[in-house]
């Protein structure tokens, strides 16, 4: 392996550090998002002694959920995993949520941190601070274990291209997730024996699954022969196949489709074959419904299907068995890639449909008419304080065709138009706030050019450590445009409330407790610090004109942006 030396030529050097380095960078990871402690000094040391095209890129980021989500958010628009790297057990607990988040959306993040030296004395990298006795756990990994799909503490110096080939390959293998390796400096510090064996051997990632033919015979039979059949959906993979093979399913054979719980937008919004984000009235009317890699298709207590509805779930797990309690009906439970499993579907049905035009027609009067609903409720909402839905149909408007939404509680889809999948990402359904603006950060380093937005809620942008999101944003020359939808209140902990007791003493109180946000801060000053475009929006006349000044700042400046905005509390979004 060749390093730097000033003045000679290049000699072999072998240290945990630069093994792990090497075998990320060889396993395909380029970047990692770090945030340092005293565990990282053979890893500062092997960055700087190792040619930098033979290791990922550092990149400083002064939060850890921070660093998570950036590598998530880069996945989303990638396909391709990255690293993140935190501090022992302190620094691993601010990631853990976004492990969380990583976790519930099946992306696969490599996540790292330091451990507590293992010895008092005697070897390199063993403790030197009072700390790395306060610090040292029984056993760190427990801390993210039950969310990753890997975890493992290293040992030897040896084990560090093994570590990066395995725990990449798991992460990249179906069902796909995080993975966590925790790093003592004892072995990062060492050397490489001689005697540690042969050059580590490659290892591919697991091939996708395809589905077994006679599953998919019968799902065709009880596809072809229902009389209102019913895609849902509520994500596809980055590359977008998935949701290509949804949409030609749908169009060919004239069944229409459902996004419920969105994650990431699979169908364009305005197709004539698509009936939106609500689940309930297409579940009643449904006689047999195919649920493609949907974790949380309805919800049991509000939209439990009738008994004689037969239910279909195709997916790399179709039961979800990262989750504990999951008791959606499964009449038919076919594992598979999601996009082959839509080709073979496709191809049996075909031979079986009958004439579907009558179906075609009375879908696509639903999907015009919701079209039109919606359309007709944002356009009320131009006003003083302005609706979401004017806000969320107000930057339809003003992004171009390659732009790319990172909403928590941010923009209500069903007001958004949007021409093809992917372009809506929302939080995971596991909650972690604070994700939305760093995710953003993610997708715009891994292309400077697209328009990358975090659409997010006050309290969002609270969770979000926006100081240090702002920061990096400055530091990396990431231009994304962060807006803030400002309504002074945790207004998803209000619908709550409102939805659990309608006629309850907290509704009808002068103020209910545990929600406001009021006095809010100034959000302007917290972006222009890092000396970003800042501009306060109060009516929703004015919302066009301010977005696209903040856009021209953008495209020409490469300077990020802050819009906030005063939006209606609401009990839709």
């Amino acid at each position: 392996m060749n390093v730097k030396t000033e003045g000679t030529e290049a000699k072999t050097v072998v240290t945990g550090a630069e093994s792990l380095l090497l075998g990320l960078k060889r396993n395909g990871i380029d970047y990692i998002f770090a945030n340092a402690g005293t565990d990282f000094p053979p890893i500062i040391e092997a960055f700087v002694l190792l040619d930098e095209g033979t290791v990922p890129k550092p990149i400083t980021v002064p939060h850890e959920t921070a660093s998570v989500a950036m590598a998530h958010g880069y996945y989303l628009v990638t396909g391709k995993p990255q690293a993140t790297m935190v501090h022992v057990n302190v620094g691993l607990a601010n990631a853990v949520m976004g492990v969380i988040n990583a976790a519930s959306d099946n992306v696969p993040v490599v996540v790292l941190s330091g451990r507590t030296p293992i010895t008092e004395s005697g070897r390199r990298g063993a403790r030197v601070t009072p700390i790395q006795y306060g610090q040292e756990m029984y056993d760190q990994s427990s801390m993210v274990s039950d969310v990753t799909k890997f975890h493992y503490e290293m040992r030897y110096p040896e084990q560090g291209e093994i570590l990066a080939t395995r725990a990449t390959r798991l992460a990249l293998s179906e069902p796909r997730g995080p993975v966590y390796v925790s790093l003592p400096r004892e072995p990062l510090m060492d050397t490489v024996p001689p005697t540690a064996g042969q050059p580590v051997s490659p290892q591919a990632v697991s091939s996708i699954a395809y589905p077994d033919p006679e599953a998919i015979r019968t799902a065709a039979a009880w596809l072809a022969a229902a009389r209102a059949p019913l895609v849902i959906c509520q994500r596809s993979g980055p590359d977008g196949r998935a949701a290509a093979e949804i949409l030609r399913f749908a169009e060919e054979f004239a069944i229409p489709v459902a996004e419920p719980y969105m994650v990431r937008n699979v169908m364009p919004s305005e197709h004539p074959m698509f009936l939106g984000y609500d689940v309930k009235a297409p579940l009643e009317e449904a006689d047999v419904v195919l649920v493609v890699d949907s974790a949380i298709p309805w919800m049991e207590s509000l939209h439990r299907p009738d008994g004689n509805t037969r239910m279909i779930q195709i997916g790399p797990d179709p039961h979800f068995q990262r989750m504990p309690i999951r008791g959606h009906r499964s009449d038919l439970a076919i594992v598979s890639d999601p996009a082959a499993g839509m080709v073979a579907l496709r191809e049996a049905v075909r031979p079986l449909a009958d004439n579907t035009e009558e179906r075609r027609r009375e879908i696509a009067a639903q999907a015009q008419q919701r079209v039109e609903r919606a359309a007709a409720l944002a356009a009320v909402g131009c006003d003083n304080p302005m609706t979401a839905n004017w806000m969320s149909r107000c930057i339809s408007e003003a992004i171009d065709d390659r732009a790319v939404i990172f909403s928590e509680l941010g923009v209500v889809a069903e007001a958004m138009k949007v021409n093809g999948p992917n372009r809506i990402f929302n939080n995971p359904h596991s909650g972690g706030l604070g994700w939305a603006l760093p995710a953003a950060l993610g997708a715009q380093l891994a292309d400077r050019n697209r328009l990358c937005i975090a659409c997010i809620g006050d309290g969002s942008y609270m969770f979000a450590n926006p100081v240090a999101c702002h920061q990096i944003a400055e530091a990396l020359e990431l231009p994304v445009l962060t807006i803030v939808k400002n309504n002074g209140i945790w207004n998803a902990v209000r619908r709550s409330v409102v939805n659990s007791y309608p006629e309850g003493a907290a509704v009808k109180a002068n103020r209910m407790p545990l929600v406001s946000l009021e006095p809010s801060p100034n959000y302007l000053q917290i972006a222009a610090a890092s000396r970003a475009y800042t501009e306060r929006v109060e009516h929703g006349r004015d919302l066009p004109a301010a977005l696209e000044r903040a856009i021209d700042v953008i495209r020409h400046e490469k300077r990020q942006a802050l819009l906030d905005l005063n939006i209606a509390v609401s009990n839709d979004g």
